[in-house]
């Protein structure tokens, strides 16, 4: 039997502001994550960030306390941003799908991290254009596949393409995008390579700092 996904934009109220929108979002029933996962997870950070990273989803910390990366690789990220040179009082954080998809064998059981599925992602963009319509970045990195999915050509892959910068035209003019690794990507990695792929999201994102006008 498929799954009903009537997508969230009947939930996303018109001409909102970003406090709006972060209230509105928590009765979105786009898609049926919402369901099990704890509350939706909105966004964080500058109201108006000239600098946006958009994740893939909440994992089980941000679920639990509401806010993006908070995890293992949230901690990751602030540090490889701040190595970056980036200025953390003008980012914005946000993920493609607002709410955790996981997998528990049973309740009390750890709850392990499933990625969501391309009908997810489509269901959940109403929310992610109209935040960075509001936000108006002047660059926006993708991390990870997903996030990429939701804002890149279909076209671009992140073994590819990542570091690469794009111009794109949105609904508030041409921007910047680039695509890199998710965070958690470092982590899962051989210990052995994980130096080399850290500096390899540090070299990304400095390129992305780069490129701020």
């Amino acid at each position: 039997m498929s799954v009903q996904r009537p997508g969230a934009a009947e939930f996303v109220p018109a001409g909102a502001d970003l406090t709006g929108l972060r209230e509105a979002a928590a009765a979105c029933r786009g898609c049926e994550l919402w369901e099990p996962a704890t509350q939706v997870v909105f966004s964080a950070g500058a109201p108006s960030g000239r600098l946006a990273l958009v994740g893939e989803q909440p994992g089980d910390q941000e679920d639990r306390r509401g806010v993006p990366f908070v995890g293992p690789a949230g901690r990751l990220l602030q540090r490889a941003v701040a190595e970056a040179g980036i200025d953390v009082s003008t980012t914005y954080v946000t993920n493609a799908v607002k709410h955790f998809r996981f997998t528990q064998e049973a309740p009390g059981k750890r709850r392990i991290h499933a990625t969501p599925d391309a009908g997810h992602v489509t269901a959940c963009r109403p929310w992610l254009a109209a935040e960075l319509a509001v936000v108006d970045p002047e660059v926006v990195v993708c991390l990870g596949a997903t996030a990429a999915k939701a804002l890149l050509p279909k076209d671009f892959r992140v073994t590819k393409h990542r570091g690469q910068l794009l111009r794109l035209n949105t609904t508030k003019g041409e921007k910047t995008f680039l695509g890199t690794i998710h965070p958690s990507a470092v982590l899962r990695v051989p210990e052995a390579d994980r130096d080399a792929a850290y500096a390899g999201l540090v070299a990304d994102l400095r390129t992305a700092a780069a490129a701020l006008s």
